[in-house]
């Protein structure tokens, strides 16, 4: 490690993670040209344990915090400043002594659908094998087309492409804000529309950590911050805390705002993971009450199903 870094960022090795973290530093510069000298910023790899276990689907090996758990211990140990993550991937409760300060904007938070044969999960035959390692798309597709079969599919970007190609599932779903990431939007065969396939809480959004003590990290992330996903993904976050949602629970959320900025849409969904039974609920809000919108739609939705939905598995 080269220890006479200015600035640490902390990352996974998976070629979008390296994306997002290259797009991180290339910011930085951008904001503080002082980091433009050879050596001021250091990327470091460290492995998690979602990029280790690959055999067992995510809510079999412990949920949210799979792919952020080490990047958080190597911060608290002083290893590195700041770490970039997906924020779909980060938890609603992060450790004590780490603070996310910092949202890049927003991709487009849609879901790609890639496929060799067909231009539409409307469009497959009865019977089609549709991969995915997200239990949201999993119920969304059982529920939407129950004639497909829905299998798991882990591994980065390019392994499930890989294993699309070589005929392992008929189709896949992968977040279109990645492949936009790794120059690979070339490969989508097709955009879901949000009312389609809500997607995952925060997708989309890059999110910077850093030690709540660690001031001058918070100095320098401070003009990264895009306020209007900052925004968004908080009323979101806000509605996935309430539900204590995890990897072992089907939820969506999409906060949005208004032209002119000022107030805020949001719709969640839960479901069962079978996708027998899917429930939604919206609202809107002034911009500043955001948190509170995504609180209000999931206590609806709770008063609706029972805190028994999210664990009593359909009968």
């Amino acid at each position: 490690m080269n220890t006479t870094a200015k600035v640490r960022i902390g990352t996974r090795g998976s070629p979008l993670a390296l994306a997002q973290a290259h797009e991180t530093r290339d910011r930085l510069i951008a904001a503080h040209p002082h980091l433009a000298v050879e050596g001021a910023i250091e990327i470091v790899i460290i492995k998690t344990t979602g990029d280790t276990v690959q055999d067992r689907p995510l809510s079999e090996i412990g949920g949210k915090g799979l792919f952020t758990r080490e990047i958080d211990d190597a911060m608290l140990a002083g290893e590195i400043h700041i770490a970039v993550h997906s924020m779909k991937d980060v938890p609603t409760w992060l450790p004590d002594g780490i603070i996310l300060p910092c949202m890049l904007e927003r991709e487009d938070p849609r879901d790609a659908f890639i496929c060799l044969k067909a231009a539409s999960l409307a469009d497959l035959p009865s019977g089609a094998v549709v991969g995915s390692a997200s239990l949201r798309r999993q119920a969304q597709i059982r529920a939407r087309y129950p004639h497909l079969r829905v299998e798991v599919l882990r591994g980065n970007v390019q392994t499930r492409l890989r294993k699309l190609e070589e005929g392992v599932v008929d189709a896949t779903l992968l977040a279109r804000a990645g492949l936009n990431r790794l120059g690979m939007a070339d490969r989508i065969t097709g955009t879901l529309s949000v009312e389609d396939m809500l997607p995952a809480v925060a997708q989309g959004a890059i999110g910077i950590t850093c030690r709540a003590d660690d001031t001058e990290s918070q100095t320098l992330l401070a003009p990264l911050n895009h306020a209007d996903t900052f925004d968004r993904v908080t009323c979101e976050r806000a509605f996935l805390a309430r539900l204590d949602g995890s990897c072992r629970t089907p939820i969506a959320g999409l906060a949005e705002l208004s032209a002119d900025g000022s107030r805020l849409s949001f719709r969640g969904l839960m479901a069962r993971p079978d996708g027998s039974e899917v429930l939604s609920d919206s609202g809107d809000a002034a911009r500043s009450d955001g948190a509170a919108l995504g609180v209000q739609v999931a206590e609806r939705l709770l008063s609706r199903a029972g805190d028994a939905f999210l664990t009593t598995p359909a009968a």
